[in-house]
């Protein structure tokens, strides 16, 4: 069989909804190899527009507990779900613990939930420059809803907000999250916020902070306003007012507004592989330039001028 009968078979069966040929894509696309492009076309012209809903806050704020609950829910009112959870890779070895996928053990045999973990690289933003190729192979799978977990790390993870059509923010009584959320400035990021662990004391402190903050920045009539709900993820409780939240934000977006985001997408996915490229080539022609700037021989600005002229 030739490379060309192959990669037309592999494309023939994920149109048809093959989840083994979907994680092969998905291994293609995440490696960047060049057997993904067809696939990655093929979902493209699908037209497919699925609820890209992208779940980020400070890590224990119980964003995988959260996202597994919100999976229950949807799937109880039938609609099919694609989870790609963005794990933290190691500085030093490069390796991810993938620990994500373990909390939805319990969705493995429905074939209408696909669960795939994917690693950061050490993207700084907390997302790889592949991640927007998987996001787009999940959605051309025909998903109702695709939720992008996010790593977790802080005032650098704002790159969802550019990969997705909404926003979830989690943050807990606990710590100081909301002030600290308006302090470093993720609150801006967010569509929809969950005060999670609901449960635990302070909570209604929490959304009181939360609802002080929103009335300090400007807004007129047609500021979206992010709505708070509080939520118990381990029990399920608040989830449903979570998932009506994003469908109101969906339809304030209205056509218009999801079109003006779904631009910003192609943007940022466009900008992460030039910027891979970039850092790519670097690498390939730096032979001895790091060395020169550290004994003072060419500074770094001469050094960055070099690097993208050869």
């Amino acid at each position: 069989m030739t490379d060309t009968s192959t990669a037309s078979d592999l494309t023939g069966r994920y149109l048809a909804g093959d989840p083994r040929a979907l994680a092969r894509a998905l291994t293609l696309a995440e490696a960047g190899l060049s057997a993904a492009r067809p696939l990655l076309r093929a979902a493209r012209a699908r037209g497919v527009r699925s609820v890209v809903l992208g779940v980020t806050g400070s890590p224990g704020s119980g964003k995988s507990t959260l996202t597994d609950a919100l999976i229950a829910a949807l799937r109880a009112r039938g609609q099919r779900v694609a989870v790609l959870a963005v794990d933290p890779s190691s500085p030093y070895s490069g390796g991810a613990i993938l620990g994500d996928r373990i909390r939805m053990l319990r969705w493995h045999a429905d074939p209408d939930v696909f669960v795939r973990s994917l690693a950061s690289r050490g993207a700084l933003g907390g997302l790889s420059a592949r991640t927007m190729s998987v996001l787009a192979l999940l959605e051309g799978a025909g998903f109702d809803w695709v939720i992008l977990e996010t790593v977790g790390v802080g005032q650098s993870e704002v790159d969802v907000a550019a990969a997705c059509d909404h926003t979830l923010l989690v943050l807990t009584p606990a710590g100081g999250d909301g002030v600290q959320a308006f302090k470093a400035g993720i609150m801006e990021i967010a569509d929809v916020i969950a005060v999670n662990k609901a449960d635990l004391p302070d909570s209604s402190r929490t959304v009181r902070e939360l609802m002080a903050a929103q009335g300090l920045g400007w807004h007129d009539e047609h500021t979206w306003m992010a709505p708070i709900r509080k939520t118990v993820a381990s029990s399920g409780e608040g989830v449903e007012a979570v998932i009506e939240a994003v469908e109101k934000h969906r339809a304030h977006l209205g056509e218009a507004g999801l079109l003006e985001r779904r631009e910003r997408r192609a943007e940022f996915e466009v900008r992460s592989l030039v910027q891979e490229r970039l850092l790519r080539r670097a690498r390939e022609v730096s032979d001895g330039v790091y060395a020169r700037v550290a004994r003072g021989e060419l500074d770094a600005e001469a050094a960055a001028d070099e690097l993208l002229g050869s």
